[in-house]
């Protein structure tokens, strides 16, 4: 153990998942039990929070309300899409959070995101040392897209699959209870990786899922789409398609039908539109079939009750892990899982990756795991999925309805 004595600040940033909030809770449980850290700060909406010096001061709050944080949705502490610019080009940012750690004496810096996170982890983490203010930096990782480099899967991926998949099963009982045609076209959230939609296949593999699943990973071409659907439906008098939003041809256009005139904070544009769209030239295809499309949208990252207990557990794991490795000496790093296998049972441990190595490195599904008509996944992704999704929440429940945290949110005040 070190001897750096602090306070310590945990943010959240980027779009929520089901368990984000575990993985605060896993880390402000540490840092309160921590000898080394004098003060627990959550910032307010991420990275804007430390730049606004507006950090609430954790200690005030109800352990039995932070304990109901492990099966509440979306950001408890609130989030932002915030791009900093590099620090070469405007070290404004920079010198703004160097005052707020300064101001309320923070040697440990906690932040929970997915890859433009872990950049600006990495970028605060070199500012600091160019500038020789001792604070260690750690990213603690979240993203149901399942696309951070170097780990075997993300905090929040296993929740949005579990939903996924279940939503797939209850639409392909409901779309097949009509003795009509009907082609249902589920639009499921996932810009260049496919790990979410691959996770339809789940249902399937439980014995009603979709007959056609599209991966970013593989070009689409309209004609083999077409083709795949019509023989489908001929056959079944149905068809369940589910594709990516960020499917597109080989030239690399999406076929979404259109980007959006806005972007999410980090200049990546606004999808949207597959599933209508798709649903549109598949009407004019098949005349007799009833089309449907449906877009989950934020249903897929924010069905706390559909949570994953596994995913839970290790979300709140990387939280605390966060914490003892930073106590420890560990700093400019994000924890990471590893996957073992123990007389046939699923183990994940956890690991540390330098911030460089995982900042704006995107992982993909593996083609090998993808068929050969990239129209649906192959044994190996089940294999992969199946032992994330499992265990119940046994969450809290008032008058029937999920009872979540309700926080305090005291405003800390600087101590110099």
């Amino acid at each position: 153990m070190s001897d750096l004595k602090g306070a310590c600040i945990i943010g959240q940033s980027g779009g929520p998942t089901a368990v984000i909030n575990a993985s605060v809770l896993g880390a402000v449980q540490a840092a309160l039990n921590a000898p080394q850290i004098t003060r627990v700060l959550g910032a307010a909406n991420g990275i804007t929070g430390v730049l606004n010096q507006r950090l609430y001061d954790m200690s005030q709050e109800d352990p039995a309300e932070l304990e109901l944080l492990k099966f509440t949705p979306a950001s408890a502490l609130g989030t932002c899409r915030y791009k900093m610019k590099d620090p070469d080009e405007d070290p404004t940012d920079y010198e703004k959070i160097l005052e707020t750690f300064r101001k309320f004496d923070v040697r440990y810096f906690f932040y929970n995101g997915g890859n433009d996170s872990m950049d600006t982890c990495n970028k605060i983490s070199k500012f600091l040392l160019k500038h020789g203010y001792e604070c260690r930096v750690m990213g603690i990782p979240k993203t149901i897209d399942n696309d951070l480099y170097g780990t075997d899967h993300c905090p929040g991926f296993a929740s949005a699959a579990k939903y996924i998949a279940t939503s797939c099963m209850e639409v392909k009982h409901d779309a097949c209870c009509y003795d009509t045609g009907m082609v249902t076209i589920i639009e499921v959230m996932g810009r260049h990786a496919g790990w979410l939609t691959a996770a339809s296949a789940l249902a399937t593999y439980a014995g009603a899922g979709p007959d056609l699943i599209y991966l970013p990973e593989v070009d689409f071409d309209m004609d083999s789409f077409l083709a795949d659907v019509e023989r489908v439906y001929n056959a079944t008098n149905k068809c369940l398609v589910v594709v990516s939003e960020g499917i597109h041809d080989k030239d690399g256009k999406f076929i979404s039908e259109a980007k959006t005139n806005s972007n999410d904070g980090f200049g990546h544009a606004q999808l949207g539109g597959l599933a209508n769209k798709l649903a549109e030239i598949v009407r004019g295809r098949i005349k007799n079939a009833k089309v449907r499309a449906i877009e989950p949208s934020l249903l897929q990252r924010c069905a706390t009750h559909l949570a994953s207990t596994t995913d839970a557990t290790e979300a709140y794991l990387a939280g605390k892990t966060a914490v003892t490795a930073a106590i420890g000496g560990d700093t400019d790093k994000m924890v990471a899982f590893e996957r073992n296998n123990l007389y046939g049972q699923y183990i994940c441990n956890t690991k540390l990756l330098p911030l460089e190595s995982v900042a704006n490195f995107e992982r993909k599904v593996p083609r090998e795991w993808i068929n050969a008509a990239g129209n649906g996944v192959e044994q190996a992704f089940i294999d992969y999925a199946l032992p994330l999704i499992q265990g119940d929440t046994g969450m809290k429940i008032e008058h029937a309805l999920p009872r979540f945290a309700r926080l305090k949110k005291v405003l800390a005040k600087p101590c110099c």
